[in-house]
């Protein structure tokens, strides 16, 4: 199906179908929106930015560490 034939049919439809079209258009192409970087994640300019924080050397137990703390507070907070 060529680009004509598309827009032949696409005139044909009704009022909402514009509007979905719009919507999609909004939602995912966006004027100026930013295409996806072909680097590898491990170069954005957010990896490491943390690297020099004393309580992070360990991020699995920083994590535990507040979950432990967050349900503590939950405790409390609700009477558990």
């Amino acid at each position: 199906m060529g680009k004509n034939s598309v827009i032949s049919k696409f005139e044909e439809l009704p009022k909402q179908a514009d509007d979905f079209v719009e919507y999609l258009y909004n939602r995912y192409v966006k004027p100026g929106s930013k295409q996806p970087s072909d680097k590898p994640i491990s170069e954005s300019p957010f990896v490491g930015m943390w690297k020099d924080r004393k309580g992070m050397a360990d991020s699995t137990e920083g994590v535990r560490q507040q979950c432990k703390e967050q349900w503590k507070r939950r405790k409390l907070d609700y009477g558990q």
